[in-house]
């Protein structure tokens, strides 16, 4: 992964009177925690991460790994976050023609719609009509089918028609996730479905930029979440940072707070290798899709098909501190506007200097068009800007990015 632009100590609250300990809520005996365990988590810390490229062996074991407590004396806040998000999160197959992978992802619905990423059902932009299959925490197979992909923030929905109740993900509020926090990652790395990895939350607010994993028919454009090989125009995407173990078939899985509720999906990582053919496992910088953007886009998808995004109409570059080659990029310079855009009519001139987009900082244009993408079609946003030295604000109504073509 290339091209994108503190650790807390915490405490395990001591159990109010009469409340059952950590200890008292498992059974004090060899115990699997396949289903939804009578667990209450109350203020438990949880922790890790997960994301990449899904190339693994979909068979690789042949039957799920539940939660296992073998011993109830030493069971942990990972142990308990794990065992409620875990039948939420299943592992997904992909098949087209030769080529195939596997992913993973976390039901949205009882009815079995489930959330992963665009890359893992196009198989990086290979295939625009995919053959699926998931497998659910228990070891179960289902044929799903793609509802729609979102190549702008890497997301997908697709379906399980089945005559059964799934478990659906429990979404937390991702603007309420601190630096510090601990998280845990459940997905399929390599194919190892039912892996947990623990971690906490490294950064916010951070930009990655990959190439865009859009089916063939949505313009043939293809997806390196490793090292960026391709030609196709980049993506921008706002993520989470965290240090826990990522590896390969994790992507679309989930990232969870404590409690096992949904902050983030597991969309990539990045490696030290400078070519393809070195692709390592996690060096424990890793990056998950907010679970507020994730929410948004996948509501939209579910009801339409596809998610909109917002448009500035403005072409932008870096702003640097100076013309130094090892200046910092310090906002987004507005070189042209769109006659007509939304830019334009919210004042915005060529040569003013982007600083700030919903009282988020800028610091560089990739910055700023991941914050305007993640917006829906006609959101209103507030831009801070500097001109001729001068701190301005104004307000936007941001167009739409289909009108992009």
């Amino acid at each position: 992964m290339n091209n994108y632009n503190g650790q807390f100590l915490y405490d395990v609250p001591v159990p109010e009177a009469k409340k059952p300990t950590l200890k008292q809520r498992f059974a004090k005996r060899t115990t699997l925690l396949s289903g939804t365990a009578a667990i209450t988590l109350g203020a438990l810390v949880g922790g890790s991460v997960g994301g990449a490229v899904a190339i693994g062996a979909f068979n690789y074991i042949q039957s799920p790994a539940p939660i296992v407590v073998n011993n109830a004396e030493s069971v942990t806040w990972v142990t308990a976050a794990s065992a409620v998000a875990q039948p939420s999160v299943v592992t997904i197959s992909v098949s087209s023609g030769s080529e195939g992978g596997n992913g993973s992802g976390e039901f949205l619905t009882a009815d079995g719609y489930i959330l992963t990423n665009t890359h893992v059902v196009t198989l990086d932009g290979a295939t625009g009509a995919p053959e699926i299959e998931v497998k659910t925490f228990d070891g179960k197979v289902y044929s799903a089918r793609l509802i729609g992909t979102d190549p702008t923030i890497d997301l997908a929905v697709i379906k399980i028609d089945a005559p059964t109740t799934f478990t659906p993900i429990v979404f937390a509020d991702s603007d309420k996730v601190n630096v510090g926090d601990n998280v845990v990652a459940i997905g399929a790395p390599l194919g190892l479905s039912n892996t947990v990895t623990k971690g906490i939350v490294s950064a916010l607010n951070r930009t990655i930029q990959v190439a865009s994993a859009a089916a063939p028919d949505n313009n043939g454009l293809g997806l390196e979440l490793w090292n960026i090989q391709s030609s196709a125009p980049p993506i921008n995407i706002d993520v989470i940072q965290t240090d826990a173990a990522i590896n390969p078939g994790n992507s679309g899985g989930a990232l969870v707070n404590e409690k096992g509720e949904l902050i983030g999906v597991n969309v990539a990582i990045a490696t030290a290798g400078s070519s393809t053919s070195s692709r390592a496992g996690s060096i424990g910088v890793g990056f998950a899709i907010p679970s507020n953007i994730a929410k948004r886009v996948a509501t939209e998808i579910m009801q339409t098909g596809k998610a909109s995004h917002g448009l500035l109409g403005a072409l932008v570059s870096d702003a640097t501190n100076s013309e130094a080659s090892a200046s910092f990029s310090v906002g987004a310079r507005v070189e042209k506007v769109t006659v007509g855009g939304a830019a334009e009519a919210a004042g915005i001139k060529a040569g003013d200097v982007i600083v700030r987009f919903n009282n988020r900082a800028i610091a560089s244009s990739s910055e700023l068009t991941a914050a305007v993408r993640q917006q829906p079609a006609g959101a209103k946003a507030t831009i801070e800007y500097v001109r001729d030295g001068k701190t301005n604000k104004t307000s936007v109504t941001l167009g739409n990015a289909d009108d992009l073509g």
